[in-house]
């Protein structure tokens, strides 16, 4: 069977394109100054926002990490340097990286601001083989934008996404039919892709320790370990993955959008709460309506003062994309999964279960006041047009206005520092 569903991906073949250290990067075309110098990208440390969003080689080198908190960093690396994130500037230079590739292919499929895959199968008769087009790639950004990449090239998307992890920075991979045991199997569970900690926990509690173990353990076992993923792991392993690469003017359809902040200072009252949720909702349902969605259920993250998260979410009886609807199941949520007066450090809101916004909706069966709703449908969008004519703050909730915990009225405007967490269809 593995031979069959082999040879029927014989002649493909895929690239994956990340980018070295991406915002750290662009910010050091900025601040040449910095160049040998440990530096990272994060929020700002006096507003609360100092995670470690990005950072260079010789911070990494020093042990810093993304994700970890500055003071976790510079404990590590007390000469680190720090710049704030620009994200208007990122996405600049991912559309001029993107550009890049569709030179070579209109089979372009972005996977996040800095990665994507190439189907560069009908473009080896114009540019050469695989590594050879990934090598004039990384050495045409290189050139024009003074940025670095690392690329794997494969026979299907998960192995060349491996294979762009597998050396960094400024490398190409080649894993082939041949060479993927040899390559991939010895490595640990925990760097295959789509295994995370709890997943390499739960294989490792069972003996399975690497790669190979996955790809030699029976996909039922796999499958009764952890449902549907531990089949497709087992394909995953073996080389079996198919899925195609989208071509570039094919739009993705987006799963959620959310917005989250770390605040200024703990909520710890009801109305620090309601101020938050507010000004989240709000951006949530701004960019809702712009991408024509309603979410159909809305999920709410918690961190408290020392980094432990919780996760609650819940479906709404009707899709919807208005922010007073939004907040009141933020709320409800907040209310019946977390203690009142505990205090809250950061917060996300998500509208998940996205739907087209022309869905069809169907009345309550307790009647629901949809005059109301049609009336608050007209005044959020009102909004939209004086914020699109006088820019994101000129308009919102009188609850947000003026409060001391750092919550913006911004509606679904993307401002530097403040990145949308808008998750595409996978």
């Amino acid at each position: 069977m593995l031979e069959k569903q082999n040879n029927n991906q014989k002649d493909r073949v895929i690239l994956h394109c990340d980018m070295n250290g991406f915002f750290a990067s662009v910010e050091l075309l900025s601040h040449p100054e910095l160049k040998d110098r440990p530096m990272a990208v994060c929020g700002s440390p006096d507003k609360r926002h100092g995670i470690i969003l990005a950072k260079n080689e010789l911070a990494k080198k020093a042990g810093v990490v993304t994700a970890e908190t500055v003071w976790q960093a510079l404990k590590k690396c007390p000469d680190l340097q720090f710049v704030p994130p620009h994200m208007s500037k990122y996405k600049h230079y991912s559309r001029l990286i993107n550009e890049i590739y569709k030179r070579f292919t209109d089979m372009v499929e972005p996977f996040s601001i800095d990665e994507s895959w190439l189907d560069v199968t009908a473009s080896q008769s114009l540019f050469g083989s695989g590594k050879e087009i990934a090598d004039t790639i990384r050495e045409t950004v290189k050139s024009e934008l003074g940025l670095t990449l690392s690329a794997g090239v494969s026979f299907n998307k998960i192995f060349a996404k491996m294979g762009s992890e597998y050396k960094k920075p400024d490398a190409t991979t080649l894993i082939t039919r041949e060479n993927y045991k040899q390559i991939l199997w010895p490595l640990p569970a925990r760097e295959m892709f789509f295994v995370g900690k709890a997943t390499a926990q739960k294989l490792a509690a069972a003996g399975i320790n690497t790669i190979g173990d996955i790809a030699l353990t029976s996909p039922d076992v796999l499958e009764h370990m952890l449902g549907k993923q531990g089949r497709q792991l087992w394909e995953y392993t073996n080389g079996l993955d198919t899925s195609p690469v989208a071509r570039a003017d094919e739009a993705e359809k987006i799963k959620s959008v959310g917005n989250g902040v770390t605040f200024t200072r703990d909520l710890v009252t009801e109305d620090d709460i309601i101020t938050a949720v507010t000004s989240l909702s709000d951006t949530v349902a701004g960019r809702l309506r712009k991408y024509g969605m309603k979410a159909c259920g809305v999920k709410v993250d918690i961190k408290d003062p020392y980094f432990k998260v919780i996760s609650r979410q819940k479906q709404l009886f009707t899709p919807t994309n208005l922010a007073c609807e939004l907040a009141n199941s933020a709320i409800d949520i907040i209310h019946s999964s977390w203690k009142k007066g505990s205090p809250i450090r950061m917060l996300t809101i998500t509208g998940i279960n996205l739907t087209d916004e022309i869905f069809d909706e169907q009345l309550s069966i307790f009647g629901g006041d949809s005059e109301s709703r049609k009336k608050g449908e007209q005044i959020e969008r009102a909004m939209d047009e004086v914020r699109k004519k006088y820019g994101s703050s000129a308009i919102g909730f009188a609850t947000v206005i003026d409060n001391d915990i750092g919550a913006f009225v911004r509606g679904y405007a993307e401002e530097d520092g403040q990145t949308p967490e808008c998750k595409k269809e996978e």
